[in-house]
C-alpha cells in the first residue's frame, strides 16, 4: 500500500544530501509520505546514491542541466499511483514532526491547491518546496513548465496557486532550505552552474514568455476543464 504523498527529489552530485534527507524523513515521522530521488544517468556519484537512497530513479535523458526535466519525468511515472505529488530539492530538510500530515490536511479539498511550508529563507514569498494533487498535475500535463530548466519553477507554483485561488502557505510547517543564499552552505559547482547569470537569464526569459504568452493561460484552461468552473470556483 502506497502513502498518499510522493516527494520527488531531483539531485546531482550530492549523495550526502540524499542521506541527510532520508534521515530527516525518519526524524520527523513522515509516515504519510514516500521519498524518491532522481539522478542523472551520467552522475559520477551514482554508486554513492545507490548506497544513500532507498529509492532511486535514473533519468536516462538527464545531463545535469537542471531539475525540471527529471521532476516532470518522475511525476509522469507516479501521478496515477499517488494522490499527491511533492517536490523538494536535495538541499531541503523537513524539520516539523508530522509535517506530511499538515500538508495532506491542506491538500484535502475539492479544488486544486498548491501547498507549501516555511523554508526559513523565502517563507511565504515563494514555494521553494511544493505539493500538488496528482489530479492537478495531470491536468497541467507537467509538474513544472518544461520550458524551464531549473529556476523560476517556484514562481510558477506561486502564481498557479494564486490564479486558482488555492495557494496554501503553512508557516508553522518548517521545510528548511539549506541554500547558499541563506548562508547555510558553501557555493559548490552545482549551485554555480544552475544559478549562473546565463542560466538565470535563460530561465527568466522562458518564464516571462510562458507567463505572459499562451502557456500559462492554456495551463489554467486545462485545470478549469478538469475540475469544472463550478467545482473549482474558477
Amino acid at each position: 500500500m502506497t502513502a498518499p504523498l510522493l516527494v520527488i527529489v531531483p539531485t546531482r552530485g550530492r549523495p550526502q544530501n540524499a542521506a541527510r534527507l532520508v534521515q530527516a524523513f525518519e526524524d520527523t515521522d513522515s509516515l504519510n509520505a514516500e521519498l524518491v530521488f532522481v539522478a542523472d544517468h551520467d552522475d559520477p556519484e551514482l554508486p554513492a546514491y545507490h548506497e544513500a537512497a532507498p529509492r532511486l530513479l535514473i533519468h536516462r535523458d538527464g545531463t545535469g542541466q537542471g531539475m525540471t526535466a527529471a521532476l516532470n519525468w518522475a511525476a509522469g511515472l507516479y501521478d496515477g499511483i499517488y494522490d499527491h505529488l511533492g517536490f523538494m530539492g536535495d538541499d531541503h530538510l523537513p524539520r516539523t514532526v508530522g509535517w506530511d500530515a499538515h500538508v495532506l490536511g491542506a491538500l484535502d479539498r475539492e479544488e486544486p491547491s498548491v501547498v507549501y511550508g516555511n523554508d526559513l529563507l523565502q517563507g511565504g514569498a515563494l514555494p521553494t518546496a511544493a505539493f500538488l494533487p496528482s489530479r492537478l498535475v495531470r491536468a497541467l500535463g507537467f509538474m513544472a513548465p518544461p520550458v524551464l530548466r531549473h529556476l523560476y519553477v517556484d514562481n510558477f507554483w506561486l502564481e498557479l496557486g494564486q490564479a486558482l485561488g488555492g495557494l496554501r502557505y503553512l508557516p508553522d510547517v518548517v521545510i528548511e532550505h539549506i541554500h547558499p543564499a541563506a548562508g547555510k552552505v558553501a557555493m559548490d559547482a552545482r549551485y554555480e552552474a544552475v544559478n549562473s547569470s546565463e542560466a538565470d537569464a535563460l530561465d527568466r526569459r522562458a518564464w516571462l514568455e510562458f507567463r505572459h504568452g499562451y502557456g500559462f493561460a492554456a495551463a489554467l484552461r486545462r485545470v478549469r476543464d478538469e475540475y469544472g468552473a463550478r467545482e473549482a470556483g474558477l
